[in-house]
């Protein structure tokens, strides 16, 4: 598991699940150590009543031994009690706080007197406790606990704290990674919707639901945010379309303009220059478009154009390209092209459709003709500058010849490329 981002800040995964640790963690030790020195004192109060019981029971057992002064007696009467109970060291002393009978506990090495540096640091000072005969003190018995039950209490204890600190741990890993998922997966699937949103501007990206209800909460605000940003981008974009064509097409007829063909025009150059391919432009002027505006008004003339545009493009191939230059001028690029007579049959095609009247507001209807001039990649011209001039020219040679004739640069016999389509 990452808990460091590359910046050196923690994760906040790492920051809950340490948290949680650390609370798990002390909580069971401080539970753990206070049970255990509640459990001291009450095994000390505990000790020190059985040290008294112990006490009077030797009280009792060694009072005659005491009363005729007998050693040996006191002795194994002393034994007999102190070697089966907690007791570390017992004295008896007579009326002369003289030594009378002692016993204790044999030194089995460290264990033993570990125990016994427990007792002396948890229980009580040693018992005096007066031996009486007849109402009379006759001596004394001194009692030193051992701390045999305390240290296996203490170290049941501790290893009761480490085995519930273990425990704790685990569940408070479990508990916390399930916490987590809670809490990191809503905010991961948040972080990369955003993300998408920020560099790809994948504004279509949604915020997945979540368990939490103010996550979820976050989450749905996120995605009606997101939602409003994706409208905004889609009537941003349409607008930038619209304008974008509205900056590369005819308002009138919808044909792409002149810039809009020399761009096109010079990626067909490049790529027949690649391919080795041939390209034709052709050039179109209208005859009789001042003369219809003049006598039948500027709509008759608009529908005029936009009748000449739909014409020529229903002559074209689904690859061809025709573009409105400017009032009633025209021009079709042809790309690839085989061969000449492929741009001059396509002329002749578009010549013959403008025999067809045209119908004009006011029901009238008029008849046009086109004047066109064909100019051939690399035969007339390198360049779009050059091909379109070459064409222009042809166009103006087609119109002195005849109206509604092409004419094709370079001919050798320019009479036999003039078709009247009067």
């Amino acid at each position: 598991m990452n808990l460091l981002k590359p910046g050196g800040r923690p994760t906040l995964r790492s920051v809950i699940g340490r948290g949680n640790l650390i609370v798990a963690l002390v909580g069971v030790a401080m539970a753990s150590v206070s049970m255990t020195l509640l459990g001291v004192l009450a095994l000390r109060v505990y000790a020190d009543h059985n040290l008294h019981l112990i006490a009077r029971s030797i009280n009792y057992t060694v009072e005659a031994a005491v009363v005729f002064n007998d050693e040996a007696a006191a002795t194994e009467a002393l034994a007999l009690i102190a070697s089966t109970e907690e007791v570390a060291d017992a004295q008896v002393f007579d009326q002369q706080g003289q030594l009378l009978a002692r016993w204790q506990r044999p030194d089995t090495g460290l264990l033993s007197r570990l125990e016994l540096h427990i007792a002396k640091t948890f229980l009580e000072e040693p018992i005096n406790m007066p031996i009486l005969h007849q109402g009379r003190e006759i001596g004394s018995i001194v009692l030193t606990g051992h701390g045999g039950s305390l240290m296996r209490f203490l170290l049941s204890g501790l290893m009761g704290i480490v085995l519930c600190t273990a425990i704790s741990a685990w569940v408070a890993l479990f508990l916390a990674r399930r916490q987590l998922r809670g809490i990191t997966k809503p905010l991961r699937n948040l972080a990369a919707v955003a993300h998408a949103a920020r560099s790809e501007r994948a504004f279509d990206r949604r915020v997945p639901p979540a368990d939490i209800v103010e996550l979820d909460d976050f989450g749905n605000d996120f995605n009606a945010l997101l939602d409003e940003l994706e409208a905004w981008q889609s009537h941003l974009q349409s607008e930038n379309e619209s304008l974008a064509h509205q900056a590369s097409h005819d308002s009138l007829t919808g044909l792409p303009n002149r810039a809009f063909f020399e761009g096109r025009l010079m990626r067909a150059l490049r790529n027949a220059n690649k391919l080795g391919e041939r390209v034709a432009v052709l050039f179109l002027d209208s005859d009789r478009f001042k003369e219809i505006n003049d006598n039948f008004g500027h709509a008759a003339g608009d529908a005029v154009l936009m009748a000449v545009a739909n014409r020529i493009r229903a002559q074209l191939r689904e690859e061809d390209l025709v573009a409105r230059l400017g009032g009633d001028e025209f021009a079709v690029l042809l790309t690839p092209l085989y061969k000449t007579e492929d741009a001059e049959r396509i002329a002749d095609k578009i010549l013959a459709s403008m025999e067809i009247p045209i119908l004009v507001p006011g029901d009238a209807q008029v008849l046009t003709s086109l004047s066109i001039g064909v100019a051939v990649y690399p035969d007339h011209g390198t360049t779009p500058g050059a091909l379109l001039s070459a064409a222009d020219s042809a166009m103006y040679q087609a119109k002195r010849l005849s109206r509604g004739a092409q004419y094709t640069v370079g001919s050798e016999y320019p009479a036999a490329d003039v078709q009247n389509r009067s």
